[in-house]
């Protein structure tokens, strides 16, 4: 595949490439932008739609790929133990894996309560019904036009990232009993990756730390 050539745009982090056919392509140079929680809150209430707030929140309180979440079924969920079974995950070919290893990961007690509601409303077998990826990410940018300077960094892997480094940020200070293993297990990747790619340093003001608490919930909690 040719690399294509890409020039600055006036958008701090953001260049563009043009292909052979003459569409323009807006390219990251990094996608390590995350979410702090008074801007993610502000976020989740301007989404314009159920599906989106719901793709939304799937996404903050797993830290899953958009790709696995889709997938849950009500049978994934363990109302008891507050787990959910991811069945479907990345295919890591890299690493041999001719198919994903599925994991189970804790949620907070009261998110679970959300699905079993949103799954009654739904038919018998029907997966959670979260927004296309495309859709996701516009909606996103469309949310975050309006309350953000970096608005066109983000996209939905982004939640993902914000969920790890928050974990991180709660283990570290003994907020939350939860290790660098757990997080990595529960991303589904390995330590380097978790530091090259997701860990950050710990910014967070008293404020921030409690509004992590609030959207969390009871995951990993003392």
């Amino acid at each position: 595949m040719e690399k294509l050539k890409t020039i600055k745009t006036d958008k701090e982090g953001l260049r563009q490439a043009t292909r052979k056919d003459g569409k323009i392509l807006s390219v990251r140079e990094h996608r390590l932008i995350y979410f702090m929680p008074d801007i993610w809150l502000k976020f989740i209430d301007n989404l314009t739609s159920e599906r989106a707030k719901l793709t939304a929140s799937i996404l903050i309180q797993t830290g899953a790929r958009i790709n696995e979440v889709r997938n849950i079924e009500e049978r994934d969920i363990d109302y008891e133990r507050n787990t959910i079974r991811l069945r479907v995950t990345k295919t890591k070919a890299k690493k041999g894996e001719s198919k994903g290893k599925p994991r189970t990961i804790p949620i907070n007690s009261s998110f679970i309560k959300q699905l079993k509601k949103h799954f009654k409303e739904l038919p018998e077998n029907s997966k959670i019904g979260l927004l296309s990826t495309p859709a996701f990410n516009i909606a996103m940018k469309k949310a975050l036009k309006q309350i953000h300077p970096e608005w066109y960094m983000f996209s939905a892997h982004n939640i993902r990232k914000t969920h790890g480094n928050w974990l991180k940020i709660m283990g570290d200070l003994r907020i939350m009993e939860v290790s660098a293993t757990e997080i990595c297990l529960r991303l589904g990747h390995d330590y380097n990756t978790f530091l090259k790619d997701y860990g950050s340093s710990g910014v967070m003001d008293n404020k921030d730390i409690m509004l992590i608490r609030e959207i969390l919930g009871d995951l990993y909690r003392r």
